[in-house]
């Protein structure tokens, strides 16, 4: 599918016809054949990696440790990068509440023969020092720390590209982390793993202090109170430590992705969300792209990566919902460094708009809907879900659904969870493609927006493009996290990418 197509048809909201297996729209776009090589499942450097001794001490509460908190900041740090390469180095700047030695130890996450992550190495005897908490900006409710570099990673070549966390540990026994990746973009791989820094940092409202802390939803009233859209932030920065513990707001949805992909053993290597960003990845490198989880808040440039990789024949794998909602803008600190600030107004007046137009819903910009992410999902976010309701199947007879046992009503019981994605008919659809809805699963808006409808949805263009999309926050935690795990839905999602990872033409 050419790019230039695909804009023009966002427009046309009514070319839909209903058929057999969901919506088939029509194009005229001529069909390609692209060639992949054979999958390298099974054999290949994360499978190697996997055969490692894993380790679990760096959760928390082993050695008698106890979680760091904003208020005290008894040991918090970040790192100034959100990826990095074999061979480069990364810079962590950490704080405590009092001056002592700290020890960082480096993990990397996957599935280690069920351990879910490897110690690769440790540094004790770091010194760190009390360092003063930023004051927001007045203007745009920016935080961002200036801290002294307190400790470098040199990043082994040697090193397999995977989801890091750097485990922080003070001499008086508290613990926090942050998380990072080590990319690999100059070999190909049949699978990149995408990780959502962006949405990680819209979240983060560190320090919760009752007075500075700020993320894109809130902030602290002048009582110390938990605030809203009046407190909030426009603008959050990088340079600063995760909230307490320092695991991003649903962390667990890639981590459980990651480690049941490397269980599985696909030959996959991971970037984060700022790196699709920064033009550091070529799409076409790729025979699957994941995005694991919460990935809501994406730049134009982000999003135009995500095209071109349907324009050139690599299949898109969405597992979480809400994704591509917010516009967003990636911007530098203020002393130049690229990267480092996410920005959006939302509902408010974007002072400075760019090429991409102003920083809101991606469904509000340009004329009649034109990019809205149906546009390229096949659904979008059509609500939230105050407690976990069945996902009940559709289209059993679909490939998709082969060997799971289902038939069309089943249900899948607490699989559409916290927010769910649906099919809005008013909305654009992908050109040139067949849409097939695989569950249709009612629950009622916890905002008060009345009965919905979640929607998993598969986008088939005439190339044999694939773009799936989960729609519901519960799907990757059913891949490999105990309490949530879902034999089903782990072979729905088996047969997903043995048919993205089978050759074409």
């Amino acid at each position: 599918m050419s790019k230039v197509s695909r804009r023009a048809a966002l427009g046309a909201i009514g070319v839909g016809a209903v058929a057999v297996a969901g919506y088939q729209l029509r194009g005229t776009a001529e069909s390609h054949a692209f060639s992949r090589p054979e999958a390298r499942t099974g054999d290949n450097a994360v499978v190697e990696e996997n055969k490692a001794a894993g380790s679990d001490a760096w959760t928390m509460g082993r050695d008698a440790t106890t979680t760091a908190d904003d208020k005290v900041v008894q040991i918090q740090g970040y790192a100034s990068k959100t990826s990095v390469a074999p061979g480069d180095s990364l810079d962590f700047h950490i704080s405590s509440h009092v001056a002592q030695a700290c020890t960082v130890a480096i993990y990397r996450i996957g599935h280690y023969g069920g351990v879910g992550a490897r110690q690769l190495t440790s540094r004790s005897e770091v010194r760190v020092e009390p360092r003063a908490k930023p004051e927001a900006d007045p203007t745009t409710g920016l935080v961002a720390c200036d801290w002294p570099v307190s400790w470098t990673l040199d990043i082994p070549k040697s090193w397999v590209s995977g989801m890091f966390l750097a485990v922080f540990t003070s001499e008086d026994g508290h613990r926090s982390y942050t998380p990072f990746v080590v990319r690999d973009t100059t070999r190909r791989s049949d699978v990149l793993l995408v990780v959502p820094f962006t949405t990680y940092q819209a979240y983060n409202i560190w320090p919760t202090d009752g007075r500075i802390g700020k993320n894109l939803y809130r902030g602290f009233t002048a009582e110390g109170l938990p605030g809203g859209n009046p407190e909030r932030a426009f603008k959050v920065s990088f340079d600063r430590p995760y909230a307490e513990a320092g695991t991003p707001a649903w962390f667990d949805m890639d981590i459980s992705a990651a480690r049941w992909a490397e269980q599985a053993g696909y030959d996959i290597t991971y970037a984060s969300s700022v790196d699709l960003h920064e033009g550091r990845i070529d799409p076409s490198q790729y025979t699957v792209i994941i995005f694991p989880g919460h990935d809501e808040y994406w730049s134009k440039k982000m999003r135009d990566c995500a095209e071109e990789a349907v324009d050139t024949g690599t299949h898109l794998a969405f597992f979480g919902s809400n994704n591509i909602y917010f516009h967003i803008r990636i911007e530098s600190a203020a002393d130049g460094r690229p990267g480092r600030v996410v920005t959006c107004y939302k509902q408010d007046p974007d002072p400075t708009p760019g090429a991409g137009g102003p920083t809101e819903r991606w469904r509000t910009l340009g004329k009649k809907h034109r990019k809205a992410e149906q546009g390229l999902l096949g659904v979008q976010y059509n609500g939230m879900i105050k407690a976990p309701v069945p996902l009940v199947v559709r289209e059993s007879k679909h490939w998709f659904w082969s060997g799971t046992g289902l038939r069309d009503g089943d249900e899948l019981p607490d699989l559409v969870a916290v927010e769910a994605d649906g099919f809005d008919p008013s909305m654009p659809r992908p050109e040139n493609a067949t849409q097939t809805l695989l569950s249709e699963s009612p629950y009622n808006d916890s905002m008060g927006r009345g009965r919905r409808i979640q929607n998993t949805s598969l986008c088939e263009d005439k190339s044999g493009t694939l773009v799936f999309v989960a729609g519901t926050f519960h799907w990757p935690l059913a891949l490999s996290k105990a309490e949530h795990l879902d034999p089903q839905v782990q072979r729905a999602t088996k047969n997903l990418m043995d048919r993205m990872l089978t050759p074409r033409g």
